[in-house]
C-alpha cells in the first residue's frame, strides 16, 4: 500500500479515537497534507473530520500545509520510527517534511496534530 493510500484511512483512524476526538473539541480549521506528490485536504470542524478530498483542488484555501516525501511518511509510520523519523519537527530538520501557511492552529493544537498525522501507525504495515 502506498504512503497515499494509507493516509486516506485517516478519516476512519480518528473515528475511532474518542480520546483524539475529545482533545480536538474545539479545533475548526482547513488545511492540507502533502504525501509525496498527491494532496489531501482536511477539513476539521470540532476536532473530527468534515471533509476529506484526495487529489488536487483548483483555487483551495487552506491555512496551512504539510508536506512530506513518501518516504518520509513511510517511515513515519513504522511502528516503532527510527530516530529522526519519529516526529513532525524531525521530519522538518531533516529536509523530509515541510510546513507552510499560517502555523498559529497547528502550534496552539500541536500535539493534536502530531497524533493525528502519527495515526497511520496504526495500521498493519503489510497493507
Amino acid at each position: 500500500m502506498s504512503p497515499a493510500d494509507r493516509f486516506a484511512r485517516l478519516p476512519d483512524l480518528l473515528a475511532d479515537d474518542a480520546d483524539l476526538l475529545r482533545r480536538g473539541h474545539w479545533l475548526n480549521v482547513e488545511c492540507r497534507v502533502d504525501i509525496g506528490t498527491e494532496p489531501f485536504h482536511l477539513t476539521l470542524a470540532q476536532g473530527a473530520i468534515a471533509a476529506f478530498d484526495r487529489g488536487p483542488r483548483l483555487m483551495r484555501s487552506t491555512v496551512f500545509t504539510v508536506r512530506g516525501t513518501a518516504e518520509a511518511w513511510r517511515n513515519h509510520w513504522q511502528k516503532i520510527p527510527a530516530p529522526g523519523w519519529h516526529d513532525l519537527f524531525a521530519l522538518t530538520k531533516r529536509g523530509a517534511a515541510s510546513l507552510e501557511g499560517d502555523l498559529r492552529p497547528l502550534l496552539q493544537n500541536l500535539q493534536f496534530f502530531k497524533d493525528l498525522l502519527a495515526l497511520p501507525r496504526r495500521l498493519p504495515e503489510q497493507l
